[in-house]
């Protein structure tokens, strides 16, 4: 290490990288402390594995190439390329070349840094090729830059209707972050124009400055480019920067088996912390495109729950619709995270359910191979309860009907509000129920039930969502159905499309029924009709205006009937519709059985 590379100018940088490190230190000792005994549990079991591996390969492909954010929108995924990868490979090339300039595994850490600044002249092996490639990185990360330049000025340039609101601090960190390669090209460019040692793109630059008094202002300029760093790195871990580093610990404690639990933990802390703000949850967000409300989408509610600065009204404001946790390229749970701060926010006001007798749903009842439950909103909608009765009768099938006293919810709606241990007494009573029932299948109308039955239930009994059990009895040949000269349009509900992938089973049996149009938003872009359970705060006006956006959307093709699979969607949408047919996809096939 050759003690004479220095020079005062370092001493920002130097500066900045500790205090990066050290932040970072006590940030991710903290998170990981604060982990529960069961994310902890996993870390133990799975550190020494495969799952160790295969989340450092998760690092690069995800931290480095961002192969999900290339797959949603390419533009944007390069950009996020051109200034994680481009700057890692410039900062170990530079390094690489600093050690075989110096003949020396250990160099002065700033050396790769600020090279051209300390750099002599002499020769050295490789030098014509360092040189050249160097600059090629340079160009590679410049170009990332002027697109993010374009990202921030014209962000439909890059296939966005929108960009995130920055906070100050966010700010600082930006201009420092783009200004850090631009004096580095200049610093660069005027040493090139007095020592003649640039590349292609600084020597070119440095013989444009030649004219110029450059050694006046070739100092300030590594200064400029050293304090340019120093600000970046010491508001990164304040700032929407601190996605950088965060996303790598994020993807190795997911591969460790570790998931949000009902508790705000470290894990959550570390979700909240990736998120780089990179804006695409706000388009796909229908509060924002079809009710008008702009501040309160994922990354703006991780935002203020970083910063300490979350309300009610943008923890409370969300359809629950999961388009955002979809589209997310990092993957955060979004949702699970707004019901933890729900549950911040106090559940003292809700009844325990003590005085719900488990014994009474089964007694003096038949056993039956199949249990139906319709859910909550199915009774706000007899019809579906009307045709599923018909379909079970012409299929001969024996069945007990849970909840046909309307005196039990599966607490879904509960859990979404953050109310985890009252949500729990009602699973817990209500699966005692169906164990009792001795039952072979669960069916259920709801959407909302069904996810609650497969995903927090864990259940020892096949539980299928209606679409599933009467696709199931027509492969068995218990019902056929009479194909019309009708066209349908298929509305995928949240929660059992992007909740929980079913989407062949009523498009094959609307295939049998009729014509089945195809939507511009199907499958896991479907579009949320508006009449979320889990939104306090949107207005009946707001709601509206989603549920006829969305209608509009369906209908676009004019369908004799629009479908759905979901009695609250069907609520929604005949409440805001006064000329389309709407139906349950239960309603059809028992009318054409």
């Amino acid at each position: 290490m050759n003690l004479n590379m220095y020079n005062p100018f370092v001493v920002p940088f130097a500066f900045g990288v500790i205090i990066l490190f050290t932040n970072l230190a006590i940030a991710y000792i903290a998170w990981v402390n604060h982990l529960d005994k069961e994310q902890k549990r996993h870390i133990r079991k799975n550190i020494i594995s495969f799952k160790t591996l295969a989340a450092i390969w998760e690092a690069f492909r995800e931290c480095l190439f961002h192969r999900n954010i290339f797959k949603k929108n390419p533009i944007l995924g390069y950009m996020h390329l051109s200034l994680s990868f481009g700057w890692l490979i410039l900062i170990l090339v530079g390094h690489f070349e600093a050690q075989v300039y110096e003949g020396s595994v250990l160099v002065n850490p700033w050396l790769a840094i600020f090279f051209r600044f300390f750099e002599d002249g002499r020769d050295y092996p490789f030098k014509e090729t360092f040189t050249f490639f160097m600059d090629l990185l340079l160009c590679f990360v410049l170009s990332g830059l002027l697109l993010a330049f374009f990202k921030r000025m014209r962000s439909k340039f890059l296939g966005m209707k929108k960009t995130t609101k920055h906070t100050p601090s966010d700010r600082i960190a930006l201009i420092s972050l783009w200004c850090i390669f631009p004096f580095r090209l200049l610093a660069e460019s005027s040493t090139a124009a007095i020592h003649h040692n640039g590349g292609f793109l600084t020597q070119s630059l440095g013989n444009l400055l030649a004219f110029l008094p450059v050694e006046k202002f070739v100092m300030p300029l590594w200064w400029a480019y050293s304090i340019a760093l120093c600000l970046f790195f010491v508001f990164m871990p304040f700032t929407r920067y601190m996605h950088i580093f965060t996303e790598v610990l994020l993807v190795f404690l997911r591969k460790w088996g570790i998931v949000e639990s009902q508790k705000h933990t470290g894990y959550t802390d570390t979700e909240i912390n990736a998120c780089s703000r990179c804006g695409i949850c706000i388009d796909v967000c229908q509060l924002n495109t079809d009710a008008g409300i702009n501040n309160v989408q994922s990354v703006y509610f991780i935002r203020d729950a970083r910063d300490l600065s979350l309300n009610r009204h943008v923890v409370n404001n969300c359809l629950f619709c999961n388009r955002c946790v979809q589209a997310c390229p990092v993957g955060i749970e979004t949702t699970m995270i707004r019901q933890i701060y729900r549950y911040k926010q106090g559940n003292e006001n809700i009844p325990f359910y003590e005085y719900i007798d488990t014994k009474k749903y089964t007694a003096n009842k038949e056993s039956a191979p199949v249990l139906y439950f319709a859910g909550c909103m199915t009774h706000l909608t007899p019809g579906i309860i009307d045709s599923m009765k018909n379909i079970f009768e012409k299929a001969g099938e024996r069945f007990i009907f849970i909840d046909e006293d309307k005196n039990i919810c599966c607490g879904r709606p509960l859990r979404q509000q953050g109310f985890f241990e009252q949500a729990e007494i009602l699973k817990d009573k209500l699966a005692t129920i169906i164990k009792d029932s001795g039952s072979e299948v669960l069916v259920t109308s709801c959407p909302i039930c069904y996810k609650s039955f497969v995903k927090e239930y864990n259940l020892d009994i096949k539980v299928l969502h209606h679409t599933q059990y009467i696709k199931e009895l027509i492969d068995k040949g218990l019902i056929k159905l009479s194909k019309q000269d009708t066209t349908f349009v298929y509305h995928d509900p949240c929660e059992i499309s992007r909740g929980s992938n079913i989407y062949k089973e009523p498009r094959a049996i609307l295939d049998l029924l009729g014509t089945l149009q195809s939507s511009e938003n199907e499958k896991d872009d479907a579009l949320c009709c508006g009449g979320s359970l889990a939104n306090t705060e949107l207005d009946p006006e707001q709601a509206a205006a989603i549920a006829c956006q969305t209608l509009n959307v369906l209908t676009k093709n004019n369908p004799d009937c629009v479908v759905t699979s979901c009695p609250l969607c069907k609520k929604t949408f005949n409440k805001n519709n006064k000329t389309t047919n709407i139906l349950d996809i239960s309603e059809i096939v028992s009318r054409n059985i």
